[in-house]
């Protein structure tokens, strides 16, 4: 993937979707409380926004909190939501400095109202920062998503006839955000745990059984270095097969 400090130029994917999994894992091998993996793991994401920005990732869009999260201990569920409101409180100057567009995918209803004010404030700072998109899907669900999308459908009046991928696509959370090229689950669960449901129909997948909090930036280029050994065939053929007729 060329120098250390680089990914390779011709094959870095354009959007990379990353399941920031194995925080409590991480806390609890350590005789800590789950809130202190979570907190681990948001420090962390800090070393992979900027390695996104030094490699040329143009989107990401990182899962921080699922619809079903809500199921979790009281006590749990406000920690999250102080380090939701901590972190825009401390990183946000630093990451719009760096060009980092933040928008929100999912919805801000169930969030008290102070956090979705910041939320929003964040948003519009943003708006027009170009380097890299970051996604934060909270209070997220791909089935929710898609529920969301048709309930927009049927209140626009959008006949049968019109529906297609494009159209269900400008109706999702991400409108205007290609697809993932690479979605990456750190802890090793093999599962799509609700992400992203439509968006990641032909995405490329790496598992690590690292959990996040360690998932460094080295362990992120050995990401995109298997991402360039990929064949993406998107439904039909590679092209060793096509110049090979005797495969099957």
């Amino acid at each position: 993937m060329g120098n250390k400090n680089t990914a390779s130029e011709s094959k870095v994917p354009a959007h990379i979707a990353i399941i920031m999994d194995g925080n409590g894992r991480w806390a609890r091998s350590r005789g800590l409380p789950r809130l202190a993996g979570h907190r681990a793991g948001t420090e962390n994401l800090r070393r992979i926004i900027r390695a996104c920005v030094e490699f040329g990732v143009k989107y990401l869009t990182i899962y921080a909190f699922s619809t079903e999260n809500w199921g979790r201990p009281r006590d749990e569920i406000e920690g999250l939501m102080n380090i939701l409101e901590d972190v825009i409180d401390r990183e946000l100057t630093e990451l719009h400095k760096e060009g980092v567009q933040l928008r929100h995918i999912g919805r801000l209803e169930r969030l008290a109202p102070n956090i979705q004010e910041k939320v929003l404030e964040a948003i519009e700072l943003t708006k027009n920062n170009q380097r890299l998109v970051l996604n934060v899907a909270f209070n997220y669900g791909g089935r929710d998503e898609i529920i969301c999308a048709i309930s927009k459908m049927l209140k626009d009046g959008v006949r049968p006839e019109e529906v297609n991928e494009e159209l269900v696509s400008r109706y999702l959370f991400t409108a205007g955000v290609p697809d993932p090229d690479l979605i990456i689950r750190t802890s090793g669960e093999l599962r799509i745990s609700n992400f992203l449901i439509w968006q990641a129909a032909y995405s490329e997948w790496y598992v690590t059984p690292t959990c996040w909090p360690d998932f460094s930036k080295e362990e992120f280029r050995k990401a995109l270095e298997a991402f360039t050994q990929r064949d993406r065939r998107f439904g039909g053929l590679s092209a060793t097969v096509e110049d090979n007729p005797s495969h099957d």
